[in-house]
This record gives C-alpha cells, sequence and structure tokens, in this order.
C-alpha cells in the first residue's frame, strides 16, 4: 500500500510540473558576423552594455563576411553585422537587407616575417608591396573564405594586376578560415598575411611576425549593419533586431565601441551618420 501511495504521489508531481506554466524565456536575437569583430574581443566588450541596458541577448555567429550573409539569406539571423560594402549593398538590393547602417572602421595591414624577403617593410603602397610579394614568390597566406577581409584582399591583387592564383600550392597559401587561425599559420610558415589591425592587435602569437605596410588610403575597412528583412522571413525578431542596431549606432553604443582599447591603441573608430542615430533611447 505505501508502495503505490508513494507511485501516485510521485505521479501527481510529475503531472503538476508537466502542465506549470513555463519560466519566461530570455529574450534574445542572434546575429552573424565577422571573425574579426568576435576575436578582436570587441563583442565581449560592448555586449555586455547593451544587454544590462536592453535585457536582451545577443548571441553572434562569427564567420567570414559572405557566410554571415548566406546564414542571413537562409532566415538563421535577425541582424548582420560584417565589412564589405559591396557584398552588403548587394544584400540590400537583393530584398534581404533592411536598410545598411555604417557603424564603425579600422584599416587592414600587412603583416610579414622580420626577415622581409620581399624588402617592402616600412612601406605605404599595398599594390606596390603584392607585386614585390609575387615577384619574389614569399609565402604568403590568405584567408580563402570569402571573408570581407579575404574580398578585400583579392581586391587589391587584381588592383595591383596579379592572379594570386597562379602560386597556389607554391608561395600562396590557403587557409579557408578565420583571421586568428590564418595568422597562426603566417606565423609558423615565416609568412606575409593581409589583416584587419582589430585582429592584429589582439593577436599574442606573432612569432617573428610583425607589421610591413600600412597607412595606404587603400586599405580603409568600414563596418556596416542590417536587419534581416523579416518580409523574407517572417520569423526575424525584427523590434528585438532594431533596439540593438538603434544601440549600435546611438550615442551610448558609439561610445562602447570607441571604449574598446588594448593598452593604449583603440580598435575601431566609431561613425555611424548622426542624423540616422534613433531618436528614442534604451532606459
Amino acid at each position: 500500500m505505501e508502495l503505490r501511495r508513494s507511485l501516485l504521489c510521485a505521479a501527481v508531481i510529475l503531472s503538476t510540473a508537466a502542465t506549470a506554466p513555463d519560466a519566461p524565456a530570455q529574450k534574445f536575437i542572434t546575429v552573424t558576423s565577422t571573425t574579426s569583430t568576435e576575436q578582436s574581443g570587441l563583442f565581449k566588450h560592448i555586449l555586455p552594455v547593451f544587454e544590462k541596458k536592453a535585457g536582451i541577448q545577443v548571441r553572434v555567429v562569427a564567420l567570414g563576411t559572405g557566410q554571415a550573409l548566406d546564414m542571413a539569406r537562409r532566415g538563421d539571423a535577425d541582424v548582420v553585422f560584417v565589412h564589405d560594402k559591396i557584398a552588403e549593398e548587394k544584400f540590400i538590393a537583393e530584398g534581404y537587407g533592411v536598410r545598411r547602417l555604417e557603424v564603425m572602421y579600422n584599416d587592414f595591414i600587412l603583416v610579414g616575417p622580420k626577415s622581409d624577403p620581399a624588402k617592402i617593410a616600412g612601406g605605404k603602397d599595398i599594390l606596390a608591396a603584392y607585386k614585390r610579394i609575387a615577384g619574389a614568390a614569399a609565402p604568403f597566406v590568405s584567408r580563402g573564405d570569402r571573408s570581407g577581409t579575404h574580398a578585400a584582399e583579392v581586391r587589391l591583387w587584381k588592383a595591383a594586376g596579379i592572379d594570386p592564383a597562379t602560386g597556389k600550392g607554391r608561395w600562396y597559401r590557403e587557409t579557408g578560415s578565420g583571421m586568428g587561425p590564418t595568422l597562426n599559420t603566417a606565423a609558423g610558415m615565416n609568412a606575409y598575411a593581409f589583416t584587419d589591425r582589430g585582429t592584429w592587435l589582439s593577436f599574442k602569437n606573432r612569432g617573428e611576425l610583425v607589421i610591413v605596410v600600412q597607412g595606404d588610403k587603400r586599405l580603409f575597412n568600414q563596418y556596416g549593419i542590417m536587419l534581416v528583412n523579416p518580409a523574407k522571413h517572417a520569423h526575424v525578431k525584427k523590434d528585438l533586431g532594431q533596439a540593438f542596431i538603434d544601440w549600435v549606432v546611438s550615442a551610448d553604443g558609439q561610445r562602447a565601441i570607441a571604449g574598446y582599447k588594448i593598452g593604449a591603441d583603440q580598435l575601431f573608430f566609431p561613425n555611424a551618420r548622426k542624423e540616422l542615430a534613433p531618436t528614442r533611447r534604451l532606459e
């Protein structure tokens, strides 16, 4: 009898638990972004500020820009935060995104071994540097992953009149991975690599690598943000995603971005246009 009573009590408890109202689900959005924003440490710096203010959790999927946009095209994200203006404008033109806003910028740099086999250290002309690397068949490691960084690198090779594919398997190597792993490969091979400055400043395993070319105006690196179009994917969290975008381009968000430094070095420089900033503030 006691066993029967115990089993009956257990069944009642389980039934009550099964029918009890669920605890309120935490509000969250999914943001597809670049490996540079994650691996540089920017998101670890700014997201807690937003999440505390808005009560919205941001789940970041860090990929190359091309993959981040593809994920958003499939409806697997609410917001895209990337750095390839040409690809971003195409995304908008195809109807997958709502209004691209500029957020911040930094620059690309070329790093390479201290031994500098291509003899380019200290230069500011990235096209001349690429020509010397190709001419010397000096080891060069590329992301090769359709990221914003890779797209910029490829455009510069083309502008220099060089097809690096002719050097594949010899002096030109592709990792098919993010910026951090690519820099690790370059450090291991004592090779040149094209990188964003933010990831470089946060990168510790430099080995013999140093900055060899910087300061060319062609190396400007702009970041943009877009809401995924809910007309394409009805499940997109329009209001929550827009709240994040509004904060990023607001004075508060721009201050948070500007405040991220490693030592004395500021990694990203906010440049959201003031006339596009939201009028409402998150309290």
